[in-house]
């Protein structure tokens, strides 16, 4: 089993971002699962242009020549795909975005319907797992309502979502001690989806742990 992440940071590996990332495929490798952590922003990646070529007149190949067909090949080898990024302005990143655009050449030109939902059929059937991991710097579960709508079209096994996530590089040693319980958490998570393909409600419930109350997380922020 191939566990990939796709991590849209402009922090790349010194990301809070990345941490967790780290921690999920700590996990998936324990159980068994090879793993890869891919960071957008040491890739060149240039942005789709929307003229279709990938669809009427080369099939499922991009017009573009960059890192993108490499990136292409491990996205269809993964048994579980995981895209990872901070919010930023409410959404995912540009890193991110740039790369999920590129992903144009997995579809077909054919029109499907889903009761009064209408989409383009995928020119090769899914097989992945898809695991989204996000952290934001401000406290509250709000952020991430825009990228949760986004998000849902790829229907996810897994969300797991960080506020208060500047306390994941904290230097504050109560601090490190909360984020090791949480990263433990984390790294609980990818084990179990290696083990089994899904993760327990104990898991879900342990990713939602608070890691400092709302108001001493702003004095700490110093906002």
């Amino acid at each position: 089993m191939k566990f990939i992440i796709f991590n849209g940071s402009p922090s790349g590996k010194n990301g809070s971002t990345g941490i967790m990332g780290n921690a999920f495929l700590k996990g998936a490798e324990k159980a068994g699962a090879q793993v890869e952590h891919v960071f957008l922003s040491e890739k060149n990646i240039g942005y789709c242009k929307g003229c279709f070529t990938c669809w009427f007149q080369t099939p499922g190949t991009c017009v573009m020549k960059d890192d993108m067909e490499e990136l292409m090949e491990k996205y269809r080898q993964a048994d579980v795909v995981c895209f990872a990024t901070p919010v930023f302005t409410w959404n995912m990143t540009a890193n991110l975005k740039a790369f999920v655009d590129r992903l144009a050449p997995l579809k077909s030109p054919l029109i499907v319907r889903r009761e009064d939902d209408f989409d383009l059929a995928d020119a090769v059937s899914k097989t992945q797992k898809f695991v989204i991991i996000s952290n934001c710097g401000f406290p509250g579960k709000n952020n991430f309502e825009t990228l949760k709508q986004v998000v849902a079209s790829c229907n996810p096994v897994l969300e797991i979502y960080r506020n208060c996530g500047k306390l994941l590089k904290s230097k504050d040693e109560q601090v490190q001690r909360k984020v090791s319980q949480y990263l433990e958490a984390v790294e609980q998570a990818g084990y179990e989806m290696a083990a089994s393909g899904e993760v327990s409600e104990k898991t879900r419930k342990s990713l939602e742990m608070e890691l400092m109350p709302v108001q001493e997380y702003v004095r700490y922020l110093g906002m």
